[in-house]
């Protein structure tokens, strides 16, 4: 029997049983639906974070207090022994490093900001005007702080969209006076939409001068320093150069840890390909059971056509045309399970972001549809060879005589 002949009867025999040969691929269909959609939120997520990351600039190194250090075992901090970051740290950095274009002091807390007779409760951020073109912010009317306003600790305040429209609605905001604790500020300016950006909602806060932060929550310790590197070649160089400076400002001791913006990419980047290999894998068992659900019905199948099989062995038909005609069968079934999941899986990926009330990025790419594809193909393979040998190995005798 030639091939094109062994297609035929191969096709012939999975047309003649409809809905089973239906119902024997969704397995495959489910898993390599499950693989794909699945892989796709897992890239979609590391695309977002990239995104998110460089969204708030470029060439960056973040300061904060405490040193993180996994060496020596335990050693608990004395009370009193770590020394705070200052704006006075910020300062000398800035004027003395010579990798660093910027080192911005930052403040962060939570006020409540009265107005008329509304109130809300807003994340406050104290910084200098250097913080706007370092986070790739923009205001969209008035003015940001500016270094007068540093200086001479001036009660100003620039609101994001969301704070301003909650107090003033459609009112307009600018030089109007609002209370932030027990001060009363100047509102200056107002943000252009930012969004949510690595789960800070940028048009939810509020900033004022750093200097002013200080006042409002009686403290001179920063809650980091975020620094810009002149050049991305330079960026060692100046976690060093950093690093040497403050440790003779603080009196011979790394009390700080320096993150660059490219560790935390690389953090969450390793983070997201172990989620994405786990969340894939657990997809994969769903293909391994599809793949055992096809070679229970070929066996099935072999049962219920043992008669037909002696029949064309009698007439002439050789060990390995049976082989190939039941192993044709196989992975005819395990292959159209796996186009129509790789169909459906691309379709959910597309459509699913759409319709749900949270945003789930997904991105699809041909790495995860390959692999599905072919590891589908290598199921059918798999458990069809051996309904396909023991057809093959059947005595045309005694399955004559079989009823």
């Amino acid at each position: 029997m030639n091939i094109n002949e062994t297609f035929r009867v191969s096709l012939e025999a999975l047309m003649a049983n409809k809905v089973r040969s239906a119902l024997t691929m969704l397995g495959v269909i489910i898993g390599v639906t499950a693989v794909i959609l699945l892989v796709s939120v897992g890239e979609g997520a590391r695309k977002y974070i990239e995104t998110e990351l460089t969204g708030l600039g470029s060439n960056l190194l973040i300061i904060t207090p405490g040193k993180v250090d996994t060496k020596g075992g335990f050693r608990p901090h004395s009370v009193g022994t770590v020394r705070k970051l200052s704006y006075d740290d910020a300062l000398f950095l800035k004027r003395r490093s010579q990798y660093l274009k910027e080192a911005v002091p930052v403040i962060l807390g939570t006020a409540n900001i009265k107005y008329s007779n509304l109130s809300r409760d807003t994340t406050v951020i104290g910084i200098t005007p250097e913080y706007l073109n370092l986070r790739i912010l923009k205001i969209e009317s008035g003015s940001f702080i500016t270094q007068v306003d540093i200086d001479t600790k001036k009660k100003v305040i620039v609101m994001g969209k969301t704070t301003k429209k909650e107090l003033f609605g459609h009112e307009n905001a600018l030089g109007k006076l609002v209370t932030v604790g027990e001060s009363r500020y100047r509102v200056v300016g107002i943000m252009a939409t930012k969004g949510v950006s690595l789960g800070m909602d940028f048009d939810d806060v509020v900033f004022i001068p750093v200097t002013s932060a200080e006042e409002l929550f009686d403290t001179d310790k920063l809650f980091e320093i975020i620094s810009s590197v002149k050049r991305p070649e330079n960026l060692n160089a100046a976690i060093a150069e950093i690093k040497e400076l403050l440790i003779k400002r603080h009196s011979n001791k790394e009390d700080f840890t320096i993150t660059s913006q490219s560790d935390i990419l690389s953090t969450m980047q390793t983070i997201l390909t172990i989620m994405t290999g786990v969340l894939g894998g657990i997809a994969g068992i769903s293909l391994v059971v599809g793949g055992i659900g096809i070679m229970n019905i070929m066996l099935v199948s072999v049962r219920e056509r043992t008669r037909e099989i002696g029949i064309r062995k009698a007439i002439g038909a050789r060990h390995k045309d049976i082989l190939i005609q039941f192993l044709i069968e196989a992975i005819t079934l395990s292959i159209l399970g796996g186009i129509i999941g790789i169909i459906l899986g691309a379709g959910f990926s597309i459509v699913i972001p759409y319709f749900l009330p949270f945003y789930l990025p997904t991105q699809v790419t041909l790495w995860p549809v390959l692999l599905a594809f072919f590891f589908s193909m290598a199921v059918g393979i798999f458990f069809g060879i051996y309904p396909a040998r023991k057809a093959s190995l059947l005595d045309p005798i005694e399955s004559l005589r079989y009823e």
